[in-house]
C-alpha cells in the first residue's frame, strides 16, 4: 500500500499542475579532432599549388561522438579557467550552504544529524561516480537509457605531460574531461542532499547511507544519462534542460516525497509545534545557494561565452522575481511577509529558472521566476498541509513543483536565438512525467527494499531525544 501510495501522490500532484537536451552546450573547438581516442589531430594538407578556381567548401568537423584524446594546445584556457571556478561554486550550494540551509530549519536536537546528511552524501557520490556514476551518465551506451561502462574507475580518461595529450568530453571539447567529470560531480552530488530534507530529523543514518548509494546510481545516473548524454532517448527527443530542472530538481523533489510518505511524519506532525532552530543559518545557506548557482547555470554552458552570460543574468532576475512573488503573496495572506518565505522565495526561483537559463531572455525569466514564486508558495503551504505528509523542509514543494513548471514553460520560453533551439510544450512534458514516474517507482523499490533489510526509521524515543545524541553520540550544547 505504501508503494502504490506514494507513486500514485507523486502523479497525482504532477497533472494537478497543468528534461533534455543538455544545453551544456559544448563550443566548437579550433581544430578538427579525430573521433578515435588513441590518435592525435592532424592539420589539413596544404593546398595544391594550381588550386581550383572556385574555392571549395570549407571542411566542417563533425561532432565527436565519444571521449577522444586531444593535444592540450586545443583546450581553451579560459573556458577551462571557468568551468574550475563553476566547479567549486557548485560544490559550495552543498558544502556549506544546503547543510547550513537545512540545519537551520530543524529543531536542535537533530542540526549535527541534518548537517552530516549533506557531508556523508558528499562524500558516498564523491566516491561512487569515479567508480561507475560518471560512465553510467556521460558514456554512450548500448540503448538509449543508460551508459556503458568504458569509463569504470575512469578508465580511458588521460593526461599525458610528456605527450602533452589528454582526454575531452563530446560535450564540452574545450576543457578537459576532468574538469568536466568534476562539474558533472558536483550536480550529482548536490541532488541527493535535497532530499534528505524531506525526511529530516527521523531516518536512521545507516538507512541514509545506503539510500544515498542507491539512488545516485539507480535514479540519477540513469536519468541524467537520458537528459544530457546526447544519445540519451530524452535528449534525442529534443527535451530541453539547461542546468537540471528534470535531472535534478524534478528528481529529487519526486523522491523527497517518496521518502517523505514511506518513513511517514515525525513524532507530533501537526500537533506539536516544531519551530525551526536557527533562521540565520537558514538565510546564509539560502545565500551561498545564490551565489552557487551562478556556476550551477552559468557554468552549464561549458564555455566562457556570451551564453552563460545571458545564463548568469535569467538566474538573476527570476530569482529576485520569486523571491518578491512569495513575500507579496505572503504579506497578503499573513499580513507579515517572512524572512523564511523570502529565502524559500528565492530558492524556488533559482529551481525553476535552472533548467530554462539557457535558452530564454528577459521576458520568460520574469515570468518563470513570478510562476515559481507562486506556485511553490501554494505547494509548500496549501498542498501539504491538504494532503497531509510531512516533507519536513519543503523538498516537494520548492524542488519538484519549481522544476515542473521551469520545466513546462522553457517549451513556452525558449528563444531560438539565445539556445539555438525551438521550446515545445508536449515534448517537455514528455520529459516531466517520464522523470516523475520512474524517479517515484525507483525510490519506492529502493526505500522498500532497505526497509526490510534494515529499517528506515529510528525507534520512537530515539527521535524524542534527537538524532544527534541517538545517532551520532554528540550534540549542541
Amino acid at each position: 500500500m505504501r508503494f502504490v501510495s506514494a507513486t500514485l501522490t507523486c502523479i497525482c500532484l504532477l497533472f494537478s499542475l497543468s528534461a533534455p537536451l543538455l544545453a551544456q552546450d559544448a563550443s566548437s573547438a579550433a581544430a578538427v579532432i579525430d573521433e578515435t581516442p588513441s590518435t592525435t589531430v592532424s592539420a589539413p594538407e596544404a593546398a595544391p599549388v594550381a588550386a581550383p578556381a572556385v574555392a571549395p567548401e570549407p571542411v566542417v568537423a563533425a561532432p565527436l561522438t565519444k571521449p577522444t584524446l586531444v593535444s592540450a594546445s586545443q583546450i581553451n584556457s579560459g573556458d577551462t579557467a571557468w568551468m574550475l571556478v563553476s566547479t567549486a561554486l557548485v560544490l559550495l550550494m552543498t558544502l556549506p550552504g544546503v547543510a547550513l540551509f537545512y540545519t537551520g530549519m530543524v529543531r536542535k536536537k537533530n542540526v549535527l544529524a541534518t548537517m552530516g546528511h549533506s557531508f556523508v552524501t558528499t562524500c558516498i557520490v564523491s566516491v561512487l561516480w569515479v567508480v561507475v556514476g560518471y560512465s553510467i551518465a556521460f558514456t554512450p551506451g548500448a540503448t538509449p537509457w543508460v551508459g556503458s561502462f568504458d569509463r569504470f574507475m575512469l578508465n580511458g580518461m588521460e593526461f599525458i605531460k610528456s605527450s602533452g595529450m589528454l582526454t575531452v568530453h563530446h560535450i564540452a571539447t574545450t576543457i578537459p574531461e576532468s574538469v568536466f567529470m568534476m562539474f558533472q560531480m558536483t550536480f550529482a552530488i548536490i541532488t541527493p542532499a535535497l532530499i534528505t530534507g524531506a525526511f529530516a530529523e527521523r531516518m536512521k543514518f545507516s538507512a541514509l547511507v545506503a539510500f544515498v548509494a542507491l539512488w545516485s546510481l539507480l535514479v540519477y545516473a540513469p536519468v541524467a544519462h537520458w537528459v544530457w548524454e546526447p544519445t540519451g532517448w530524452l535528449a534525442s527527443m529534443g527535451v530541453l534542460d539547461f542546468a537540471g530542472g528534470t535531472v535534478v530538481h524534478i528528481n529529487a523533489g519526486v523522491s523527497g516525497l517518496v521518502a517523505a510518505i514511506i518513513i511517514g511524519p515525525r513524532l507530533g506532525f501537526g500537533r506539536v509545534a516544531m519551530p525551526p532552530h536557527n533562521l540565520i543559518l537558514t538565510v546564509i545557506g539560502a545565500s551561498l545557494l545564490w551565489v552557487g548557482w551562478f556556476g550551477f547555470n552559468a557554468g552549464s554552458a561549458g564555455t566562457a561565452d556570451g551564453r552563460a552570460g545571458m545564463a548568469m543574468f535569467t538566474t538573476q532576475l527570476a530569482t529576485a522575481a520569486a523571491a518578491l512573488t512569495w513575500m507579496v503573496i505572503e504579506w497578503v495572506k499573513r499580513r507579515k511577509p517572512s524572512i523564511l518565505g523570502m529565502v524559500s522565495g528565492a530558492v524556488a526561483g533559482l529551481v525553476a529558472i535552472t533548467p530554462a537559463s539557457g535558452f530564454v531572455g528577459v521576458t520568460g525569466a520574469f515570468a518563470i521566476g513570478i510562476a515559481a514564486g507562486g506556485a511553490c508558495y501554494w505547494g509548500a503551504t496549501w498542498l501539504k498541509s491538504t494532503m497531509g505528509y510531512d516533507d519536513s523542509l519543503d523538498v516537494f514543494g520548492v524542488h519538484a513543483i519549481g522544476g515542473i513548471v521551469g520545466a513546462l514553460l522553457t517549451g513556452v520560453f525558449a528563444v531560438k536565438n539565445i539556445g539555438g533551439v525551438e521550446g515545445s510544450l508536449a515534448i517537455q512534458a514528455v520529459g516531466v512525467v517520464s522523470t516523475v514516474i520512474y524517479a517515484s517507482v525507483v525510490t519506492t523499490v529502493i526505500l522498500l527494499i532497505l526497509d526490510k533489510i534494515m529499517g528506515l526509521r529510528v525507534e520512537m524515543d530515539e527521535e524524542n531525544e534527537g538524532l544527534d545524541i541517538e545517532q551520532h553520540g554528540e550534540q549542541v550544547l
